[in-house]
């Protein structure tokens, strides 16, 4: 007889968050790109009520919405949960879907007075896969599954970075494949040992029955760290920035805003449902020294980096990195148990405003390209003038990022402070982050404030709707923090939030000037740069410690030259997954 069938109030909703953007790419597929776009409109429509729908029945229900699959619950069957996390990563990848579509409507339409195109074909049939990926992967609660999930969202993301066909997009995108492959194998590997030992693949199922067990331990480590090579987290992240840099701007922010962030929530299922007390031993501050080492890394290379596009790429490698400071935060220095619950909250909104801000400066990226024919720091020179909107939205998704008041990024890392709380040592870090990232974000305003030494020829008028679209995702991800994150969340009542936004401001605004000498000491700035800001009484300061700090630079240049090896990175990647093993066990 079948089990006792738990599908709760709305749990079809989870089948349907499924079913559309499938049906959708398929039915795209079988009409051909003349089709294409409408069918894609109609689906990414229903996708984004069907999200919504979602946010509102675990809402009503006071904590979670299940569906077993053809009635049958666990461990003879299968089921879709969606809890509060699942809800928020489903509502999220709707805006941010929402606001890339927008954008590519102008990239991606097939002309009707043309031969049908190969482009808007594949683009919009990746796009709606990409999309049913990743909400298979917030409702999936098999780890088996959950890796057919995510395969399904890496075949669906790797042909997005070269469809322009160019030999050195290919090479991207193949890198991107065979290190993806890497990470599918040692979590694949890890789920197979998990079932030899416990005769199930149920996140609720292991909770129970995984201890600390050698087994469960070089299960962990297998499959924490094949997720970590597809969330590119530093050093195993060799194959992000050559694909953000050939891809188009829609592809590039799909990746980096959300691709990445399926493997990241795989990772938290992985360490505060299923095996919690197996991963925290000694793992969580291992996690924590290697986002450490993103946020130095991506941050410097991020300010050394001559294209805007390779810039915000360096720049997610950072972001990457913060978002792992969550797991010492939230295990603490000794591993105890359970888990902080505002930490997980911080990092998760943390991954949400990462999400809206960073989409948002891909494509204004992507729109001053397409204005001013290039995307060179250095050559941004009147940017302000002939592309005064997309600048905004990189300027207000960077300051997004780097924590003002009201923004997600702000409510996030006031979470991560307070449950930091005995580890100063990361509570630095998190603080050092918004230091960091502002300083790239203020070099590419002043670049684009700079008055032009020419009048500049636009290789094409900036499109509206891309640049509107650029923009609404800033704004939102500035806005994040003022959303009632406690019905989804466990976010402490009374936390600060953008309702005290006067009072925080001043609080706020401290990492800009701190942000401002980082880049003048390290980051590469045009000559005229100087002049514009009356730096030339200094210049004879600034110059032996730019001298300096060059130094470090350029070590930390070299340094990514080689972990960009496919050699180098495989070798690290066996190598700190048998170091995790060996110091956990």
């Amino acid at each position: 007889m079948p089990a006792t069938h738990g599908t709760s109030a709305g749990g079809y909703l989870l089948v349907l968050g499924l079913i559309v953007p499938y049906a959708g790419a398929l039915l795209g597929l079988a009409l051909g790109g003349r089709y294409v776009g409408r069918v894609a409109s109609v689906a990414i429509a229903i996708s984004c009520v069907i999200a919504a729908a979602v946010v509102v029945a675990v809402v009503r229900n006071g904590g979670a919405i299940v569906y077993d699959v053809g009635g049958w619950s666990p461990p003879l069957g299968l089921s879709l949960r969606a809890d509060g996390l699942s809800a928020a990563m489903m509502a999220t990848v709707a805006v941010v879907m929402g606001g890339i579509a927008l954008y590519a409507i102008t990239d991606f339409r097939q002309p009707p007075d043309r031969p049908e195109e190969r482009r808007p074909l594949m683009f919009w049939t990746l796009f709606l896969a990409v999309w049913g990926a990743l909400n298979a992967i917030f409702v999936g609660r098999d780890l088996f599954n959950l890796y057919v999930a995510l395969e399904l969202l890496t075949f669906a993301a790797v042909p997005m970075v070269c469809l322009d066909g160019r030999k050195e997009t290919l090479e991207a995108a193949f890198r991107y494949l065979l290190f993806a492959l890497l990470g599918s194998m040692l979590y694949l590997l890890g789920a197979v040992l998990i079932y030899g030992g416990y005769g199930t693949l149920d996140i609720g199922q292991l909770a129970a029955r995984v201890d600390g067990e050698p087994i469960a331990v070089i299960a962990a480590a297998l499959m924490t760290f094949g997720l970590l090579a597809k969330t590119a987290l530093f050093p195993f992240y060799l194959w992000l920035p050559p694909a953000h840099a050939g891809a188009p701007a829609a592809a590039s922010a799909l990746l980096s805003a959300l691709v990445v962030k399926g493997s990241f929530f795989l990772t938290v299922r992985l360490w505060f449902d299923a095996m919690p007390g197996v991963t925290a031993r000694g793992g969580a501050e291992f996690l924590g020294v290697l986002g450490a080492g993103a946020l130095v890394f991506g941050n410097v290379l991020a300010l050394r980096q001559e294209r805007l596009k390779l810039m915000v790429a360096y720049s997610t490698v950072a972001q990457i990195g913060f978002l792992f400071l969550m797991y010492p935060v939230a295990f603490g220095s000794s591993g105890a148990q359970p888990p902080s619950d505002v930490a997980l909250a911080g990092g998760m909104i943390q991954v949400i405003s990462h999400g809206t801000a960073k989409a948002a400066m891909f494509l204004a990226a992507g729109s001053i390209y397409a204005a001013l024919g290039h995307d060179r720091t250095a050559g941004l020179a009147g940017a302000a003038g002939v592309a005064p909107v997309s600048l905004a939205a990189f300027a207000l998704g960077g300051l997004a990022l780097v924590g003002m008041p009201a923004s997600g990024a702000y409510l996030a890392k006031g979470l991560l402070l307070e449950a930091s709380e005995g580890q100063w040592w990361w509570a630095a870090l998190i603080q050092a982050s918004a230091v960091l990232t502002s300083s790239y974000v203020v070099l590419v305003i002043l670049h684009g404030f700079m008055p032009a030494d020419e009048p500049i020829a636009l290789r094409a008028p900036p499109q509206k709707l891309a640049e509107g679209a650029a923009l609404a995702l800033a704004l939102c991800s500035l806005l994040l923090g003022l959303l009632p994150w406690q019905a989804l969340l466990a976010v402490p009542a009374g936390t600060p939030t953008g309702s005290d936004v006067l009072g925080a401001l001043l609080k706020a605004l401290w990492p800009i000037p701190a942000g401002l000498l980082v880049a003048m000491l390290m980051g590469r700035w045009a000559p005229p740069l100087a002049t514009m800001i009356h730096w030339k009484p200094i210049l004879p300061i600034v110059k032996p410690l730019r001298s300096a700090a060059a130094v470090p630079a350029r070590i930390v240049e070299a340094t990514d030259e080689r972990l960009r090896l496919w050699a180098v990175a495989s070798l690290c990647l066996m190598a700190l997954t048998l170091m995790w093993i060996a110091l956990t066990l």
